[in-house]
């Protein structure tokens, strides 16, 4: 009975020895097993991280972007391999020279390879990415490229006090003659508006004389990558309505509008239906604002006789001399009434001509302004 007692008992410690021990003699005892998975498991990572790569850049070239998930485990597959490689080429050295390595030797780089294959292995377990992107929000291409922004003294006014006051109030009206550069202001804002991050979403859309609905409103859709289930205005005003509900601070600039407008009809939510929902509207006639109900109305007005020179003479490319080219260059610039567009309209069609061309533009620029002297008068 005693001995039956015993050798239980020494068998019972053997192998709890063993348990513990296995590990460590599996190291010793168990090296080409161990070489073969870790070799096949980082071979497999590899090779999944190429495609992975793949598909990101199949991505980016949709627009797309990346998760932070993905872009997070494309990090930590790189990071793996880079510090498994010296562990590959170690094993790679010893099969071309077919040596035999001392015991210590194989017991740790056997321990280091079997510690490494886990960490590979739960990389490729969650490598199996249904999606690796999403389309990233449109900007509006208004505030990616230049405007063209010149800055005189009443832009410059215009600009600050408009974004001073653009998250105080509901709607600003920004009114001035043709070609003042309203435009390129309410632009200039938007562009403003992004970078200082005043606003989650900026958009710009163009009213004119006739405005087509429909076209306004699917470029808003786009820009908060809305897809319109219904047909009627009325159906895609309502779905548009409750998109931009759903966001918090958006600024909408509402560009050359003529007369009195529902923004509602556009499916345009603000004042006591979206708060955070803010109108910058740019029209010819002052008036229009004063209908839309404007909370603040800005004028913009025309550029002083120093600051149209500046532009007329950067436009062409001139030196700010006493030459004879300049002086009649001056009197073109004087003719164009300050107003920008104007200015760098003619400015581009005369830059590189000879100064009997300049003389010829300056005089048919005299002729038709008299002739419109005598028609208004």
């Amino acid at each position: 009975m005693a001995e039956s007692v015993a050798s239980a008992a020494v068998e019972n410690v053997t192998n709890e020895a063993m348990r513990y021990a296995s590990p460590y003699l599996r190291y010793f005892f168990c090296y080409g097993e161990i070489v073969q998975d870790f070799t096949n498991q980082r071979n497999a990572l590899k090779l999944r991280k190429q495609r992975v790569d793949t598909r990101v850049d199949e991505a980016k070239k949709q627009i797309e972007v990346s998760y932070e998930d993905v872009e997070d485990w494309l990090k930590r597959a790189e990071k793996e391999l880079e510090e498994t490689q010296n562990l590959q080429d170690e094993i790679d050295r010893v099969k071309y020279f077919k040596w035999c390595p001392q015991w210590g030797w194989r017991y740790c780089l056997s321990k280091k390879l079997a510690e490494k294959t886990p960490i590979i292995s739960e990389l490729l377990d969650t490598s199996n990415f249904a999606q690796v992107g999403h389309r990233r929000s449109l900007q509006g291409i208004e505030f990616i490229t230049s405007t063209d922004f010149m800055v005189s003294e009443s832009s410059k006014s215009a600009l600050n006090k408009i974004l001073k006051t653009i998250k105080a109030v509901n709607m600003i009206g920004l009114y001035g003659i043709p070609g003042v550069g309203k435009t390129t202001l309410a632009k200039e804002v938007g562009k403003h508006a992004r970078e200082q991050k005043l606003f989650d979403k900026v958009v710009m859309f163009t009213m004119s004389q006739n405005p087509n609905i429909r076209t306004i409103q699917d470029k808003v859709a786009e820009m908060f990558g809305l897809n319109f289930h219904s047909n009627t205005e009325e159906g895609r005003a309502e779905e548009l309505w409750v998109r931009l509900k759903a966001e918090k601070d958006i600024l909408i600039i509402v560009d050359d509008l003529w007369e009195e407008f529902k923004l509602e009809s556009i499916g345009i939510p603000f004042g006591d239906d979206h708060k955070g929902c803010k109108i910058l509207l740019t029209t010819r006639q002052q008036k229009v604002c004063s209908k839309m109900m404007c909370q603040e109305e800005i004028q913009l007005g025309i550029l002083s006789k120093d600051e149209a020179w500046v532009l007329f003479r950067d436009q062409v490319g001139l030196e700010d001399d006493c030459s004879i080219l300049n002086e009649v260059a001056k009197e073109v610039a004087g003719e164009r009434k300050g107003l920008p567009i104007a200015i760098v309209t003619v400015a581009k069609a005369l830059r590189d001509r000879s100064l009997d061309e300049w003389r010829d533009a300056n005089q048919r620029f005299k002729d038709s302004t008299h002739l419109y002297d005598e028609e208004v008068s």
